[in-house]
């Protein structure tokens, strides 16, 4: 009797740890389950915050309206204001069948004439593609130099009053360390196949060969701007021995000049140009991973000992 006693007290004590067990197994699964779920409903949040989920579309269903594309800081390949950024919001502002007209609002003292050379070339190109709909340059502190050369393929260009405008110039500018370098007992050694490999090194005296090729060469891409103005502003541009010179002028000035057409912000032109006061961004915005993967390859870049500032030609 005792034993059958035992064996039952065992039995029962056997179910309840076996029903322990697979209660908290249970509630393990369940706990994780949770887990997971919450995870990756803030990994969802995350993503759309920070635009891993691509371009919003929030441009569409949205009427009739003025499309925006910003253009602000240096115009360069990797930055917010190249080409690759610049472009694509163009494309998506004139394929909207809802825009009545687009604001490029540039606020930029310039950069890469390459850069420039290329929106200003899709401006153009959108333009002709799209001629019902007008595009309208408004220049917020800044619009020089490179940030002009893009300005000029507008219909229209729209100042404030204090607007700096114009720098129609090109440059490539660089240091010379040859005098230092003397006074620390330094020496340069440099092995190049190729008489004109080491062009305009700053750790080796000046050469007056390469000098006044490179002064051709920026004569060369100054007529290219030139021509990209004249073109653009056609009569409306009153020339000047200075206009070209890489002067800058305030828009007052501007406007006397031919440079611009007259006073406007975003919201004016919206109203009283376009006739839309319906305002929708169109401006490409850098998300988290495109950061990331610039970060991660300048990180890289410095690693291997390359540097990302190098001496260019430079519309500034």
């Amino acid at each position: 009797m005792s034993d059958e006693n035992n064996n039952w007290e065992r039995g029962v004590i056997e179910k309840l740890a076996v029903s322990a067990l697979q209660e908290q197994r249970l509630a393990r699964h369940w706990g994780i389950f949770f887990k997971v779920l919450t995870f990756g409903y803030l990994f969802i949040i995350l993503f759309i915050f920070m635009g891993w989920m691509g371009k919003s579309e929030t441009t569409l269903g949205v009427g009739k309206h003025t499309a925006l594309v910003e253009m602000h800081g240096v115009i360069a390949a990797d930055s917010a204001a190249g080409a690759d950024n610049i472009i694509p919001s163009l494309q998506d502002a004139f394929e909207n069948k809802g825009t009545q007209g687009v604001v490029l609002r540039i606020n930029s003292p310039g950069g890469s004439p390459v850069q420039a050379g290329q929106i200003n070339d899709e401006i153009r190109r959108l333009r002709s593609k799209y001629p019902k709909i007008p595009l309208y340059v408004v220049v917020d502190d800044i619009c020089a130099s490179g940030g002009y050369y893009v300005a000029a393929a507008a219909d229209k260009i729209f100042v404030d009053k204090a607007s700096l405008i114009g720098s129609i110039g090109v440059l490539m500018d660089g240091f010379g360390f040859t005098g230092a370098m003397a006074k620390l007992g330094v020496e340069r050694r440099l092995i190049t196949a190729g008489a004109n490999k080491g062009f305009l090194d700053p750790f080796l005296p000046t050469n007056p060969a390469q000098q006044a090729y490179v002064k051709q060469m920026l004569a060369e891409i100054h007529q290219q701007f030139i021509d990209v103005v004249k073109q653009g502003r056609g009569t409306r541009l009153k020339e000047t021995p200075d206009t070209f010179s890489g002067l800058v002028w305030n828009g007052q000035k501007g406007v006397e000049l031919g440079l611009a057409d007259g006073y406007g912000s975003l919201e004016s032109v919206a109203r009283d140009v376009i006739k839309a006061e319906k305002i929708v961004d169109y401006t490409t915005k850098e998300n988290f991973t495109d950061r990331l993967a610039k970060r991660f390859g300048m990180g890289a870049m410095s690693a291997l000992g390359f540097s990302s500032q190098t001496n260019g030609v430079s519309l500034r």
